[in-house]
């Protein structure tokens, strides 16, 4: 192994709540397996507010910047008011199109066994461009809310491309287009059309079919195993990610990457749980599995197995789960457990 491979930057972001805890044992288990991240360490969401008094410090940009590739914990955002979303801010500041999200059964033995698909979503257009604005009417100054949903056909090529494509990459055989075009004919029309159109450069090595977001969310409960890829625009694919979590055992189970041209962003996709913060119970599986999505990416496939088979077996041969997945472990007990499955490896 060169020097060159063997150290690679990567900017590593604690977060908030839970994110420190789960962060320190993503690093003690990537350490343990010699992963080659050398890391930068900076700050986001309030404790980037604390830190630096922004959400988003300018220092954590440049390290992105430099490293172009992150591992994040979670970043809360308050509802309603305050401050906008770091997670979208980061999306937009890199232009990290492509949210990818796989759905995978760690546990069998749950309402719903054998799922393996991926949900591949618009990351910058649509209904989350924040196009949003009030109209005032007597007294009341918020009497009418009015937003406005963005798709471009650049856009839209661009991550139907990457979902074919990785469909091809990753050895899936079929591609799904989630859409709304039958009421949304203009914004959700022209992300249909677009992929439609793609989709023919992939004919006889990608099979394509379509559904509508609603018939599909249906679907999802009544008969996951007859998806494989499924492609789909921001809001629809935020939701609908979501919703496979919870055919898998739930968000703590559920990793995403967020990937563009010149960087690469992985995460737990559940938030920052203040609730449970500091109590050393939360689950870093999420994040484990994320990190080894960020081993694919840098090409380290080898290790990125070795880490999904002790997560298998912690779980599944071993018994040791967290309180979310219906163990008894500490956050601690999980991360020695999947430290000594990696040594014995």
């Amino acid at each position: 192994m060169t020097e060159a491979r063997a150290t690679i930057p990567a900017t590593l972001i604690p977060g908030d709540g839970i994110g420190p805890e789960i962060i320190e044992a993503a690093v003690l288990i990537l350490e343990t397996l010699g992963a080659p991240f050398a890391w930068d360490v900076h700050q986001a969401g309030l404790a980037g507010i604390e830190a630096h008094g922004d959400p988003l410090p300018a220092t954590t940009l440049a390290s992105i910047r430099s490293t172009r590739l992150a591992l994040k914990g979670p970043l809360a955002t308050p509802s309603g008011g305050g401050y906008r979303s770091s997670n979208v801010r980061l999306r937009e500041e890199f232009q990290l199109y492509a949210n990818v999200r796989p759905g995978l059964t760690l546990m069998p033995g749950g309402r719903y066994d054998d799922i393996d698909l991926v949900l591949i979503r618009e990351n910058l257009e649509g209904l989350y461009v924040g196009f949003e604005h009030y109209i005032p009417i007597g007294d009341d100054p918020h009497a009418v809310a009015i937003g406005s949903g963005v798709n471009t056909r650049a856009g839209s090529r661009r991550i139907a491309e990457f979902a074919f494509d990785y469909a091809l990459k990753n050895g899936r055989k079929k591609v799904t287009i989630v859409h709304k075009a039958n009421i949304m004919k203009a914004l959700t029309g022209v992300f249909l059309d677009t992929a439609r159109d793609v989709a023919k450069a992939y004919e006889g090595r990608v099979e394509v079919d379509e559904r509508i977001v609603d018939a599909c969310a249906m679907q999802l409960v009544l008969n996951p195993w007859q998806f494989d890829v499924i492609l789909t625009t921001n809001l629809f694919g935020d939701i609908l990610s979501d919703e496979i979590a919870g055919l898998v055992g739930g968000l703590g189970n559920a990793p995403g990457g967020n990937i563009g041209i010149n960087a690469a962003i992985f995460e737990a996709v559940h938030g920052s749980a203040p609730d449970i913060a500091g109590k050393g119970i939360a689950n870093p599986t999420a994040l484990l599995l994320a990190a080894a999505m960020m081993l694919d990416h840098v090409d380290r496939h080898d290790l990125a197995t070795t880490l999904r088979e002790a997560i298998d077996g912690c779980l599944n041969v071993d018994g040791i789960r967290t309180g979310d997945l219906g163990g008894k472990a500490s956050t601690k007990e999980y991360t020695a457990a999947l430290v000594r499955r990696i040594k014995a490896a």
